[in-house]
């Protein structure tokens, strides 16, 4: 599928209507979906219904956007209005929101033109998307490997040209780990750039939608689209929004102004020497830009696995709080008192990893344990962030790997969950701080699986970031690769 200013062009000149557009991605949303499985829900009706008004628009002779008419995947943990929203879990399985996410509101008065709603872990809680309750998402470059988590629907649809771009959700790396494992660009914004109003929460703290996209450029657009303040969210920051895209220049000049630093705590022992090699190159490609070199230090950033595996889950056991089978989604019909109700409608709705999240955070907020855990994770969190404030007075951007390893298969660890959150060692940093940070193609291992390579930027630096991103990739040629999958 073309980029959106391709699609735009063709709209606008009437060489392609909008409806002919959509049918080309559901047409391929049914050809490839039985493989990847990216969708928990197709809104075909929906989204040929958005396309006839911009088609109408257009007829009219009225200007339109440049993502009117795109075709785009949404996270199910997005509340869209008359549409179901899951989060992947059984416990909202038939749940239908009776109101509209900012993020899609947003979109809607864009003209964007919503295929589906994406896959995800249960609750944003995996690096695999194999915990949700429905299907395990396949990752296009490999259908035995996984697209990375949580956000792995969003990233496989984009990567599989089911979608043009979509939205994520990054609490701990959601974004920027599914965009490595599929070769495409993922970014997680500065903390409250977004508004979170309508995303169902897991972290509170940590949680910020974000974009995907094929090329650096799609993804700029999408963020243009959906950033800025809303009353709606008490966390979201009321600044001025860039141009992202148009700041996006062929000739952005590097060299003599741009200090990239690599972080040493990131390179080394659990890192493979494949993924090691592909982004030491991409390092020496920016330095061939022009941009000087410099080894920082961020002495407590390997610490922030633990600590996030603290938070995260002490603020998910109150925000998880809610589904009781009183409110809304599933209930147990066969409980005979209101525990029971309770216990047995939580017990049959969450699955494996949502309970023992709940359990770690519970313990962990619990008398007797808040300042040996809770607290302490919350004072290692400001040790981080320190970390990253003075990196900065050094060097304008970081980089290290997006991911310790590529695509790993299936199954190979579920049974270990340590293991699987080892997969978050290089993106969790970024959401403790709330930093934006971006994972962009940077090159394949020996199997043909994608590498990529992290740009971390200082609070609201998302249009610097995006543009060191884009002049990388004009430099390269891996973005264009695209997996096979006829």
């Amino acid at each position: 599928m073309a980029s959106i200013r391709e699609l735009h062009q063709q709209l606008i000149t009437k060489e392609r209507s909008a409806v002919e557009i959509t049918k080309e991605a559901l047409e391929r949303i049914e050809a490839v979906e039985p493989k990847v499985r990216s969708f928990l829900c197709v809104t075909a009706d929906k989204a040929l219904e958005q396309a006839k008004a911009v088609d109408a628009k257009i007829a009219a002779g009225d200007e339109i956007g440049l993502l009117a008419g795109i075709p785009i995947a949404i996270k199910d943990n997005m509340c869209t209005k008359g549409i179901p929203t899951t989060c992947g879990s059984k416990i909202l399985q038939g749940f239908i929101p009776p109101y509209e996410s900012t993020v899609t509101q947003k979109l809607a008065e864009a003209g964007a033109v919503m295929v589906g709603k994406a896959n995800m872990d249960e609750f944003a809680m995996g690096s695999s998307t194999e915990t949700s309750a429905y299907q395990v998402t396949a990752n296009p470059w490999d259908l035995e490997r996984v697209p990375g988590g949580s956000s792995g629907g969003s990233a496989a649809a984009v990567a599989a040209d089911e979608a043009v771009v979509s939205l994520g959700s990054d609490t701990g790396g959601s974004i920027r780990l599914p965009a490595s494992f599929c070769g495409i660009v993922g970014m997680k914004p500065t903390y409250g750039l977004v508004s979170r109003f309508g995303l169902v929460a897991y972290g509170s703290s940590l949680d910020q939608i974000g974009p995907f996209g094929r090329s650096v450029e799609d993804t700029a657009i999408l963020l243009g689209a959906i950033a800025g303040y809303d009353p709606k969210d008490s966390t979201s920051l009321n600044v001025k929004i860039p141009n992202y895209a148009k700041s996006l220049k062929p000739n952005f000049k590097v060299r003599g102004v741009l200090r990239v630093g690599v972080i040493s705590e990131t390179f080394g022992q659990g890192l493979d020497p494949v993924v090691e090699k592909a982004v030491t190159k991409a390092i020496e490609t920016l330095q061939e830009l022009g941009a000087e070199i410099h080894v920082v230090s961020c002495p407590r950033f390997r610490y922030g696995l633990p600590a996030y595996y603290i938070i995260a889950p002490s603020e998910a056991s109150a925000n998880l709080a809610r589904y009781d089978g009183v409110k809304y989604g599933m209930r147990d019909e066969e409980a005979n008192s209101l525990l029971s109700m309770y216990t047995k409608t939580r017990s049959a709705g969450f699955g494996l990893e949502v309970k023992r999240r709940i359990m770690l955070g519970t313990y962990a907020l619990s008398a007797g344990y808040y300042d040996a855990y809770y607290l302490k994770a919350q004072k290692v969190r400001t040790l981080i962030k320190k970390d990253f404030e003075s990196a900065f007075e050094k060097v304008d951007v970081l980089v290290c790997p997006t991911a310790p390893t590529t695509a790993f298969k299936a199954g190979d660890k579920t049974a270990d969950p340590l293991s699987m959150y080892l997969t978050d060692l290089m993106t969790i940093p970024v959401n403790l701080a709330g930093l934006p940070g971006v994972s962009i193609p940077c090159g394949f291992d020996e199997q043909g699986l994608p590498i990529g390579l992290q740009l971390i930027g200082n609070v609201l630096q998302e249009e610097l970031l995006l543009q060191v991103a884009y002049a990388y990739e004009q430099a390269t040629t891996w973005n264009e690769k695209k997996p096979n999958l006829d």
